[in-house]
């Protein structure tokens, strides 16, 4: 295959799935990587990249499409690029997590594996989300279709997301799926007010404009939190939406607002501020309450959290007796999750608001046997802290998608817990922690579990048991 520019494939089968969202063909001996097609699909390809061995590239053009496709529910789909395997019934789309599982543990962990539990999969399968973000914009995201309509222009005024792959356009989105209502109806009526009443939308490139992001939580316990976030302080304006907005939905539990003039959306060092209710929502898992505030981290998908703690809590293997350490501990939920069947949970985690959160959590579920602390764990766990709170006889750990540092690593290795619950949202990394693992302890037993349906993105929970010493 020549290596130039603007290479284009013919009447390609795509054959299989590959990972994070892709499919693979094979041309001439040489792996093609395909983003927007399914296996089974018979496309004609544009390559993006050509390297020696392999390439990527997308469709310019389906010849014929694979007999497993469905329609897509959603009339912003791909273009919005929340929701990528809509075209997938669900069960294919299980299937194809599962494999990618597979495949991650056995081709980067080289781990000798115990049969798979069978894929946890989700419902409902959409309106699943407890938590989601709206932009407001100044630049529309125009659709192939609009691009040469004298009559469309980029310069709107729109809320929704942004498109995939670009950083400055936003998706003027009609309805979403991902989250139950009332969040299209909230999102529409402040961007309708804030057209009403000239309130600027935030330009991302310029870093300008009043109305920038809105976030939304509604919990399973009826309780419903937004906060609505400014670029800069308008008082009357912001006052006056919300006002609007409180009085249009009174079924929000509590209304916060937030000043925003980073260059970046990130709200872990900015205060919300209370406009009215008590400043954060209850949501539950099984009969544990748990406090969240605007900043505070939760599983997005409460049903599937429940699920996915409960397989947490079954790989764990609790007597009753043991001393639970709950890594990357968050606000503390798995760690209370566990709690009735463990003696003494010691959780740890570098954000000190979550550790205030886990405390809280704690205390509301009469639980008194838990313990937060706030740090590294490599800073933490001393021999002397091991002395003063008892070592480790279960480990859970839940890593951000990166995985773990190799020195925590290292320290568990140190700890030699017999039992350790490795939960991940990334199964690559896990699987070269897993290796690094690999000399002490077995994986045991595995279980994928699908915490976002129509997405590529997958959750899989491991056990792992010391190894005997050798000799022994």
């Amino acid at each position: 295959m020549r290596k130039k520019k603007n290479i284009v494939l013919e009447n390609v089968l795509v054959e299989d799935y590959a990972a994070e969202g892709k499919s693979l063909a094979r041309v001439d001996g040489k792996v093609i990587f395909i983003e927007e097609a399914v296996p089974g699909d018979i496309v004609d390809i544009r390559l993006t990249k050509n390297k020696k061995d392999w390439g990527e590239g997308r469709p310019i053009s389906y010849r014929q499409y694979a007999a497993s496709r469905v329609a897509p529910f959603c009339e912003h789909f791909s273009v919005c690029g929340g929701c990528q395997w809509q075209m997938l019934p669900y069960a294919k789309q299980l299937q194809y997590k599962q494999k990618q599982v597979s495949d991650n543990l056995q081709r980067i962990g080289k781990l000798s594996l115990p049969p798979f539990e069978p894929i946890l999969g989700a419902y409902p399968e959409t309106r699943y989300r407890n938590k989601i973000e709206y932009t407001f914009s100044n630049k529309k995201f125009l659709l192939r279709e609009e691009l040469h309509n004298a009559d469309i222009s980029a310069s709107q005024n729109v809320a929704g997301f942004h498109a995939r792959g670009v950083f400055d356009k936003v998706v003027d989105i009609r309805e979403c799926h991902l989250q139950a209502e009332p969040t299209n109806r909230i999102r529409l009526a402040i961007k309708q007010y804030a057209l009403d009443q000239d309130c600027s939308f935030y330009d991302i490139k310029e870093h300008a404009g009043c109305l920038r992001t809105v976030q939304l939580r509604i919990c399973r316990s009826g309780e419903i939190m937004v906060n609505i976030v400014f670029g800069r302080e308008q008082e009357e304006k912001r006052e006056g939406l919300l006002d609007h907005i409180r009085n249009k939905f009174p079924e929000i539990s509590t209304l916060l607002y937030t000043i925003n003039g980073k260059r970046n959306d990130s709200l872990h060092d900015l205060s919300p501020i209370i406009y009215s209710g008590k400043g954060y929502a209850i949501e539950t898992l099984e009969d544990f309450r748990f406090k969240i505030g605007p900043k505070s981290f939760f599983q997005t998908n409460t049903a599937q959290a429940e699920k996915l703690y409960q397989v947490t809590r079954d790989f764990a293997e609790l007597k009753g007796y043991e001393t639970v350490y709950d890594l990357y501990c968050g606000a503390g939920s798995i760690g209370i999750f566990l709690s009735r069947n463990a003696a003494k949970i010691i959780g740890v985690e570098m954000i000190g608001e979550a550790i205030e959160d886990a405390r809280e959590n704690a205390l509301m579920n009469g639980i008194d046997h838990a313990h937060f602390f706030h740090g590294d764990v490599t800073d933490i766990c001393t021999d002397d802290f091991f002395a003063a709170n008892g070592r480790p006889d279960t480990i859970i750990t839940d890593p951000p998608r990166a995985g773990m540092h190799e020195k925590l690593v290292r320290k568990i290795l140190d700890m030699q817990a017999p039992t350790i619950v490795y939960v991940s949202c990334n199964p690559a990394t896990q699987a070269r922690d897993l290796s690094l693992l690999n000399d002490r302890y077995a994986v045991t037993r595995v279980r994928p579990v699908d915490m976002f349906p129509h997405t590529l993105h997958i959750e899989n929970v491991v056990q792992l048991k010391l190894r005997e010493p050798a000799g022994l």
